[in-house]
């Protein structure tokens, strides 16, 4: 079916307290292209999971007082490591996840910098003064307030971006002086445990990552369960996610969940400059991202011409073997996943919808898809398709296009191509959306920025600074000098 490179299967364990642990249990781990076996992953237990809960929460004093300069080290350390490892990292990746290798040696150099972000951001976790003579009972008093680690993480990670989206747990509650009982998604297990292993050679005291791969009926459930898990950090499914608000108590839960980005092309667009970035927002990681391109709405007076230049644009992408360096679309993460997507296409064919481009599964590939003339109800427009799908419709007036973006039950982030000042002004207004991205798609994400979104989106916010005002408590101490 394709040339990828042979692999020998090799057996992974959980990483608690600094030491790898067999299970009695291990599930094959097979590449979504190629089909073959490329790793036996342990599968842990309930013991195993309180296990790891209670490695991390006797390493949490340690982490607590560990000095911020020392807390940054290790994470400069673990960025020197990975650099060092790149390719290695990026190839992990692809193996396990199918993502082409262009994109997953992009997603290594973000990963790189997310880090570089926490071991700054160590540095810079502090409080403020108070002015308690503002208050007439506040007379003679100073006071102040400390940021302290929350204790035990317990975090869930998505497969889409591996080793990324680890840092963006990982990498801020190193940074405040967490620990941290990490659960892997079951089709991405490699790039956490890889990371795991770059920690302890940074020298990251045993008990703080702890990495445990296992079914989330059983990890992710002990996780939101066990009283000595502090907070839940948390991107996936709102399903899995609101399951999780629901059962967690008291726990701080910061949830990244899903979206079905939208972007708005004004009339006055330079449509030739902005198709590569369209393709790239629509079809990047086989559109398997939280704020891929899913719906456009262009002006009527452009929507010819954008349409037929973005489908001849999306028919030159090359689609086939991951690991092949011109590959830009291959397989989805799983079959499952390719055939509900294929569901929702074929849903378009007793409608009104034409599929410009795509709409077929080839060589076990699902094509880059382009939806025209979609209605609003259709599951493309209405759900996260997470797959290489992108409707396009046509909108005459700007409120008319801020109101069919709004209308859907998530918000993360939404983008608006535009010259026009008003038009811009507006629909950073009017978007209920976590993020605008102006003269840019929704797809646009830098790693210190704050992330997160409105509705089903989630709450909370990620991007380092933000992820460690989460991740730590607010302490109030106030001197009395009368």
């Amino acid at each position: 079916m394709n040339n990828q490179t042979e692999v020998q299967s090799v057996r992974k364990y959980l990483v608690i307290d600094g030491e790898k642990i067999k299970t009695d249990n291990y599930a094959p781990l097979y590449s979504p292209y190629s089909g073959e076996e490329i790793a036996q992953i342990a599968m842990a237990d309930k013991a195993q999971t309180q296990r790891a809960i209670d490695a991390a929460y006797q390493a949490r004093s340690v982490m607590a007082k560990m000095p911020a300069f020392r807390r940054a080290e290790i994470l400069e350390k673990v960025v020197s490591l990975l650099t060092e490892k790149a390719d290695q990292a990026a190839e992990i990746i692809t193996r396990e996840s199918a993502k082409p290798i262009m994109f997953s040696k992009a997603e290594v150099s973000r990963t790189i910098e997310t880090y570089k972000f926490a071991a700054e951001e160590a540095k810079r976790i502090h409080g403020e003064t108070i002015p308690f003579d503002a208050a007439s009972g506040g007379i003679g008093r100073v006071g102040y307030t400390l940021r302290e680690p929350i204790g035990v993480i317990g975090a869930i990670t998505p497969f889409n971006f591996p080793m990324n989206l680890v840092a963006h747990k990982v990498g801020p509650a190193v940074a405040a002086g967490n620990t941290i009982v990490l659960k892997p998604a079951s089709q991405t297990p490699l790039s956490a445990l890889f990371i795991a292993e770059l920690f302890e050679e940074a020298g990251l005291p045993p008990g703080a990552l702890n990495v445990v791969t296992g079914p989330g009926s059983i990890v992710g459930e002990e996780l939101v369960r066990n009283d000595r898990v502090s907070m839940i950090t948390f991107t996936g499914s709102p399903e899995v996610g609101i399951g999780i608000r629901n059962r967690a108590g008291l726990k701080k839960t910061t949830l990244e969940l899903g979206s079905n980005s939208a972007l708005i092309i004004d009339k006055d667009a330079d449509v030739d400059s902005i198709i590569d970035r369209c393709i790239m927002g629509a079809f990047s990681n086989q559109g398997q991202v939280c704020i891929s391109l899913q719906r456009i709405y262009a002006h009527e007076e452009i929507y010819e011409d954008f349409t037929k230049k973005f489908t001849e644009a999306a028919k030159q992408l090359k689609v086939g073997d991951p690991l092949n360096p011109d590959t830009y679309i291959s397989s989805m993460i799983s079959k499952g996943e390719a055939d509900r997507v294929m569901g929702w296409i074929e849903e378009t064919n007793s409608r009104n919808a034409d599929i410009a481009t795509g709409g077929k599964i080839r060589n076990g590939v699902l094509e880059p898809t382009i939806i025209t003339n979609a209605e609003p109800d259709l599951s493309v427009c209405r759900q996260e398709a997470f797959a290489p799908v992108v409707v396009v419709n046509k909108f005459n007036a700007m409120e008319e296009a801020v109101k069919q973006v709004n209308d859907s039950r998530f918000g993360l982030q939404a983008g608006i191509y535009t010259n026009n000042v008003r038009h811009a002004l507006y629909a950073a207004r009017e978007l209920h959306v976590g993020g605008v991205i102006i003269n840019d798609v929704p797809t646009y994400r830098v790693d210190h920025m704050p992330y997160g979104g409105v509705k089903e989106s989630g709450t909370g916010r990620e991007g380092i600074k933000y992820a460690i005002e989460e991740m730590t408590e607010m302490k109030l101490i106030v001197w009395n000098q009368n």
